[in-house]
């Protein structure tokens, strides 16, 4: 498994970045008396809501990407192709991270942070896809 120590902290810096969301979510509802659930009002310009929802994201992405980077490893995907896939992955989450909580218009839908959303997507298929050809030989 030395092989694959890049792999491992990129998924771990993956799963560290969701806890630590949750807790930035859960932190600024408490300073602002808001109750834990949905935040409303559901605006890109709602702070609050940009931070529910970024945390959301990456609680949403984690699992798809997270299950096939571990079963790469059990398969033998190059060390170097799966490194190389879970960090360009982890770059574009916390770019996607950054720029919505940024807010302003780089943070509504359809723009820049669109793009990096579905970047990611296409990451974690080109990594499905990988580890299913790794499998199959």
């Amino acid at each position: 498994m030395a092989a694959y120590s890049l792999s491992i902290v990129g998924v771990l810096v993956l799963c560290l970045l969701s806890i630590l969301l949750a807790i930035y979510s859960g932190s600024f509802k408490g300073r602002t008396g808001a109750l834990s659930g949905p935040v409303l009002p559901l605006d890109d310009e709602n702070l609050l809501y940009r931070i529910d929802r970024v945390h959301m994201n990456a609680v949403e992405a984690l699992p798809p990407f997270v299950v096939p980077a571990i079963l790469a490893m059990m398969v033998g995907v190059g060390p170097v192709t799966l490194a190389t896939l879970v960090w360009v992955y982890v770059a574009i989450r916390l770019i996607h991270v950054a720029i919505y909580l940024r807010g302003g218009k780089a943070a509504k839908g359809g723009s820049i942070r669109t793009i990096l959303y579905v970047s990611g997507a296409l990451v974690t298929i080109i990594l499905i896809a990988v580890t299913a050809v790794a499998a199959i030989h």
